[in-house]
């Protein structure tokens, strides 16, 4: 049976993500780290993530910032969707009202997630075009199915369904293995995959190349948070870059570049004493081919393979134990 890691819950009692995020216990981040829940005084959130907001005021002022933060001209947007640049400029600038066609048209070549399309709809008067269907809903049995099997069929490997919020939704039996020793309280529900990875009651203990594996995950949130403009995403960006486990961390990762490794691995000690052994993984993403759900817009499943043959052996070895 696949279970929820969060919840202990199986494939069909599985909170649907957007209820998961909603619920998040996370502190809020503030202007300064906090000293509370392994956070340092000392840093801060990053400045150049400050601006991201959700509450523009009109579509044309929201659609003018997705067109400048994917840089795109008003000339090569309005060639690319078919209309002229002066109508795309009274468009942003609130002197023309676009039609909801014209409105997901812009969207659509500015690679807006279905969530901010909607917020893009109603800033304009319209009504929201994409539902969010819980995961546990009839409708999407189907996809449930499909994502029980293949997170099943990854074992002894970790596999982990998460939302965009990086809340856990599903995993295998294969990735409990990840959880040892991990604070009670950071086991959710929901489970937080950056909290549980990088808070030093977490995971972090155990990492063995924890900057080289906190330069990875941060960066990947930044771009993130830059991409979807998600206030929630740079709250837990503002949140997680100041825990104490990270102090010695440098803020390269706050420049979004990436890191000249192939892949980077992640090495944790499992076990204790002479049972200790560093296993090494890397990851990859599947995510939903043109979703048309927010739900299976915002859903990608995490696949971690072993990173050399000593931690393939002594996985792959417990299918006999």
């Amino acid at each position: 049976m696949t279970w929820c890691a969060s919840t202990g819950r199986s494939a069909s009692q599985a909170p649907s993500p957007r209820s998961a995020a909603s619920t998040s216990p996370s502190t809020t981040a503030t202007a300064s780290c906090t000293a509370s829940s392994g956070s340092s005084p000392r840093r801060r959130p990053p400045p150049n993530l400050q601006h991201v907001s959700t509450s523009t005021a009109t579509v044309g002022a929201m659609l003018r910032d997705w067109r400048q933060d994917r840089r795109r001209s008003q000339m090569d947007l309005s060639i690319d969707v078919g209309v002229s640049t002066r109508h795309l400029s009274f468009v942003e600038t609130g002197k023309s009202r676009p039609s909801p066609e014209l409105v997901l048209a812009l969207a659509e070549h500015l690679d807006v997630p279905l969530r901010e399309r909607n917020a893009l709809l109603l800033a304009a008067g319209y009504a929201p075009r994409y539902r969010a269907t819980p995961l546990d809903d009839s409708a999407l049995a189907s996809v449930r199915l499909a994502l029980g099997e293949l997170i099943r069929a990854h074992d002894p490997y970790p596999a982990i369904v998460v939302d965009r919020g990086w809340n856990a939704v599903l995993a295998n039996n294969g990735a409990q293995g990840f959880l040892a020793g991990v604070a009670e309280e950071l086991l959710g529900p929901p489970l937080n995959i950056y909290r549980v990875t990088l808070h030093p009651d977490g995971m972090a203990s155990r990492i063995e190349n924890l900057d080289e594996w906190a330069h990875h995950l941060l960066s990947t949130l930044a771009r993130q948070v830059a991409v979807t403009r998600d206030a929630s995403l740079q709250s837990l960006l503002a949140e997680v870059s100041c825990y104490r486990s990270l102090a010695g961390l440098d803020g390269a990762w706050r420049t979004r570049s990436d890191t000249p490794a192939v892949i980077v691995p992640l090495r944790l000690r499992v076990g204790d004493g002479d049972d200790a052994m560093v296993q090494s993984w890397f990851s990859t993403n599947t995510s939903f081919g043109t979703p048309v759900d927010i739900t299976l817009d915002e859903l990608h499943v995490e696949l971690f393979h072993p990173a050399d043959e000593a931690t393939a052996a002594i996985v792959g070895g417990h299918l006999g134990s």
